[in-house]
């Protein structure tokens, strides 16, 4: 198994050590994990910072290779929070450190917070969807110093209401510009550990993404506990091989390995 979307002490929203998380992906045969920790510049809340100490960061990812490589591949990634206002911020930073992983991911839209609710205030739930899938568009068509998308339609985790557009058309217009640029989405598979009856992206998304011609896909559990790991990884496989996909994707100094998910059922 392949974890591609793993937090640690440090991202700001997690406390578990990267030490721990290591052993329990040794202890449930998790063949290589990928630290994707929080950057989120401009967080609309001052309360928590989301940057990483960088020197300690790859210290850390090569202390725990020294301690644990013979047993397990350990990467070094990240989860990078987009709004179109900073993207040169992320460019900046994306040329001067060295990752195997960039998850790009959306979690403030109109430089409001998705985890708060306040894309929701003063403005229709159809509304609030829709805006956060064309910011999500304006940021790729401007950056591309990625390898997927993280959890494509988060905002159905923080929406209290349900919405009868699928919003396919913008979810396509989405696909239509990463396809083509080699990036990717992944399977996150912690939405159900909030509360919704499907992983991020759900299974319509995800067999839109696979009719666009979408090939590259990882598969992450956004852990931030180390109960957390490969959450529903068998099911969400399956769910894969049924839609179509043939392959799980994996990242080494950002480049791609696929390996045939008949593998793994």
């Amino acid at each position: 198994m392949f974890d591609y979307h793993v937090h640690s002490h440090f991202s700001a929203d997690c406390h578990e050590q990267m030490e721990d998380m290591v052993i329990a992906a040794i202890d449930k045969g998790i063949s290589q994990l990928c630290f994707t920790e929080h950057i989120d510049y401009e967080y609309p809340d001052d309360s928590i910072v989301f940057d990483i100490d960088f020197p300690a960061y790859t210290a850390s990812i090569e202390q725990m290779r020294k301690q644990f490589g013979s047993k397990i591949t350990i990467l070094q990634g990240v989860e990078i929070g987009v709004q179109p206002h900073i993207l040169n911020r992320y460019e900046s930073l994306l040329q001067q450190t060295a990752f195997d992983f960039v998850i790009c991911s959306m979690h403030t839209t109109d430089k409001k917070s998705l985890h708060y609710k306040e894309i929701f205030h003063d403005r229709s739930v159809e509304d609030a969807h829709r805006l956060y899938y064309e910011e999500y568009l304006t940021c790729i068509q401007q950056f591309k110093q990625f390898n997927v998308l993280g959890h494509v339609d988060l905002i159905k985790r923080y929406s209290d209401e349900p919405v009868t557009n699928l919003f396919h058309d913008e979810l396509r217009a989405i696909f239509n510009e990463l396809i083509p640029n080699g990036k990717g989405i992944e399977l996150n598979t912690s939405g159900e550990r909030y509360g919704l009856s499907h992983a991020l992206p759900s299974p319509d998304v995800l067999a839109l993404y696979r009719s666009c011609g979408g090939e590259i896909i990882t598969l992450g559990s956004d852990a931030h506990r180390v109960s957390e790991l490969a959450f529903h990884f068998p099911k969400s496989l399956k769910l894969l091989d049924e839609l179509g996909f043939r392959y799980i994707t994996t990242f080494e100094a950002q480049q791609p390995t696929f390996h045939s998910i008949d593998q793994f059922l």
